[in-house]
């Protein structure tokens, strides 16, 4: 047990800046590594070797229990899957429907909404670049006055002088 004035002083004979011993020990209480109590007006922090032992040893229960319940739910999954694929029959209106089913792909509107969404994204592209190439022509007239009709003519033979 230690007070966490007695944790500052053997702080920096074991290596940590004094300033930095509350927030690790607040941290160390944070993740159960570290258990705090109030006793009268003290606070007093401790840990013992078999807390972690036996939290390590809940947490392993705990996820060889998560993994049996995943394996019997994909156990599951996976024989509704065999007792509906029985129930399915390969015919040729299945093959009819499916064929339909892609003539009409181009009208998915989920498809549609990326498809306006990405359009959106290069018009702004495009406008931000507009935006661009007219205060760089703005910038390079008022820094360079003199070679203006230079300028504009390179702007010209590179086709961005609208």
């Amino acid at each position: 047990m230690a007070k966490l004035k007695e944790l500052e002083k053997l702080g920096p004979k074991k290596g940590v800046i004094s300033q930095s011993v509350k927030d690790v020990v607040q941290s160390l209480v944070d993740d159960d590594l570290v258990l705090k109590d109030k006793i009268g007006t003290s606070v007093y922090f401790w840990s013992l070797p078999s807390c972690a032992g036996n939290q390590l040893r809940n947490a392993s229960i705990k996820l060889e229990s998560d993994i049996l319940s995943g394996k019997k739910h994909l156990e599951e999954l996976n024989e509704l899957r065999a007792s509906l694929m029985l129930d399915r029959e390969e015919s040729n209106e299945r093959e009819q429907a499916l064929e339909e089913v892609t003539l009409y792909a181009d009208n998915d509107p989920v498809a549609l909404e990326t498809m306006r969404n990405a359009i959106q994204v290069a018009k702004s592209a495009a406008n931000r670049w507009t935006d661009n190439i007219f205060t760089l022509q703005q910038w390079c007239s008022s820094n360079f006055p003199e070679a203006k009709e230079q300028l504009e003519h390179t702007y010209k033979d590179v086709g961005l002088f609208f």
